[in-house]
C-alpha cells in the first residue's frame, strides 16, 4: 500500500470520529436543553445526555489532534497505526463491558436511573467507537 493511499485511511478514520463526537455534543446538548426547558428531572436521560456530550467533546479534541499530526506515513508509522487502532478497538469493548456492568448495576442496586442513564450512554460510545474502528480495520485488511 502506498504511504498516500494510507495517510488518506487514516485521515478518514479521524475524520469519522470527529463526526460522531461533534454529533454526540449536539444531540447530548439538545437532550440537556429539552429537559431544562421542560423543566423535567429525568435522571436517565439527563446522564445519558451528560456522558454523551461529554465524550463526544472528548472524541473531538483527541481526533482533531490526531489529524494535526498526521504525515505520510513509512512502513513503521503504518504499523503503529494498525496496532493503535487494534489498541483502541479493545479500549472501546472495555468501554462497552464498564457501562453495561454501571447500567445493571445501577438498575439492580437499586433502581439508580441516573447509573443505567451514564452506563448506557458510555456503552454506546464504546459501541460506536469499536465500530469505527472496524470500518478502518477492514480497509487496511483490503488494501494490504
Amino acid at each position: 500500500m502506498w504511504s498516500d493511499t494510507f495517510l488518506s485511511l487514516e485521515r478518514a478514520h479521524f475524520y469519522r470520529i470527529v463526526v460522531w463526537g461533534a454529533a454526540c455534543v449536539v444531540v447530548g446538548t439538545a437532550l440537556l436543553a429539552l429537559a431544562v426547558a421542560r423543566r423535567q428531572r429525568v435522571p436517565l436521560v439527563r446522564h445519558f445526555a451528560l456522558q454523551t456530550a461529554g465524550w463526544g467533546a472528548v472524541d473531538v479534541a483527541l481526533a482533531l489532534l490526531a489529524l494535526r499530526q498526521l504525515r505520510l506515513p513509512d512502513y513503521a508509522a503504518a504499523t503503529r497505526f494498525d496496532r493503535f487502532v487494534w489498541w483502541s478497538l479493545g479500549i472501546d469493548l472495555g468501554g462497552v463491558a464498564v457501562g453495561a456492568t454501571l447500567a445493571l448495576a445501577g438498575w439492580l442496586l437499586g433502581r439508580r436511573l441516573g447509573a443505567v442513564g451514564a452506563g448506557l450512554g458510555v456503552a454506546v460510545q464504546g459501541l460506536a467507537l469499536a465500530a469505527i474502528d472496524l470500518v478502518v480495520i477492514g480497509q487496511i485488511g483490503a488494501s494490504v
